[in-house]
């Protein structure tokens, strides 16, 4: 005869089996971000662009509190910055420009690709003050030139150096964050800056900076938007919906300017004719990540890498959405 404990230990064993084989349809049937719990979604952003304008309307908030699903906003000075943070898991999804998750991913960082703005060349520049007698890319020959090192401008100044047929050898890079490089700009520590909106609106507007060369012409500046790849994997559904918000409130933006540049004042503190400049020269339109594009970063990484500007060669493919994202986005509702 068996011992009653036995008895007791099997019934509890087939009653936790035939539990988990009734819970499987349920489970299955739901979507990634509520089959694994997510309960927050943590958002990186900068002090400009669609993520701050979606923030500042508060309709992913309101979209995904149906599910019961929070919203967590970090602000970060610059692109660079935010995929660390997104590499060392603090924030789950963000943007940044075209350089940042080149340098990201040629560090190790497990990031994926799963949207992108249309190019805005405009909105980038290489500046001088406005007593310069820096007329030409020709006179940053030899000059201090300040920039955020591995941010989207990094790569306008090598192809503006390219025009002029400077070698990159031949100027004095001096690598600060925004603020720091306005600074030294404003001080005269540095000849040139380069540097992105609204910064670059800031410059104009406050400090009477002469642009010496856009990116019009030169580099595209898409801008993109990243998730790391365990939480777009195990949230497509999730991801989707963010995408989905940010395009809505792109469409929104291009035929409501003056709310935009109202709602990006309040949210980033900048006086509302630097705003309206800056909001002047953004491309609208977010768009899932196509194959195009990434050969288009992958030109980047490889003009990075032969300048050493890299440690190493890197496939910008290796960073596409993972199938199942994929699908998703590329999916009609």
């Amino acid at each position: 005869m068996s011992d009653p404990l036995d008895r007791v230990q099997q019934r509890r064993r087939t009653l936790g089996l035939l539990f988990a084989a009734a819970s499987l349809p349920l489970a299955a049937g739901l979507p990634a971000h509520a089959a694994d719990a997510t309960k927050e979604v943590r958002i990186g952003y900068q002090k400009y662009g669609t993520l701050t304008l979606l923030k500042g309307r508060g309709t992913l908030e309101k979209r995904l509190r149906e599910k019961n699903i929070a919203v967590k906003w970090t602000e970060f000075p610059a692109g660079p910055q935010l995929l660390e943070g997104l590499n060392v898991g603090s924030i789950d999804f963000g943007t940044v420009g075209e350089a940042p998750p080149i340098f990201a991913q040629a560090a190790g960082a497990n990031l994926v690709y799963v949207g992108n703005e249309p190019p805005s060349p405009s909105s980038e520049a290489i500046v001088v003050p406005k007593g310069s007698n820096l007329r030409s890319l020709a006179d940053l020959k030899g000059k201090k030139i300040a920039l955020n090192k591995g941010s989207n401008v990094h790569f306008l100044l090598v192809k503006a150096l390219e025009k002029a047929g400077i070698a990159y050898t031949d100027i004095q890079p001096v690598y600060l964050p925004p603020a720091d490089a306005r600074a030294a700009f404003e001080r005269g520590a540095v000849d040139a800056w380069v540097i992105w909106d609204p910064f670059l609106a800031a410059a104009e507007k406050q400090l009477g900076a002469r642009v010496l060369i856009t990116g019009q012409g030169l580099v595209a500046n898409h801008q993109f938007y990243l998730a790391a790849r365990g939480f777009a994997q195990q949230n497509p559904a999730l991801v989707r919906i963010v995408l989905d918000e940010l395009a809505k409130v792109d469409e929104w933006g291009r035929t409501h300017q003056q709310e935009v540049s109202t709602i990006l004042a309040a949210q980033t503190g900048l006086a509302p004719e630097v705003v309206a400049l800056a909001a002047q020269r953004y491309a609208y339109g977010v768009k899932p990540v196509t194959p195009e594009v990434l050969k288009a970063q992958q030109d980047i990484a490889d003009a990075f890498h032969k300048l050493k500007l890299i440690p190493k060669p890197i496939v910008v493919r290796d960073a596409q959405p993972p199938a199942q994202l994929l699908a998703q986005l590329l999916a009609k509702e």
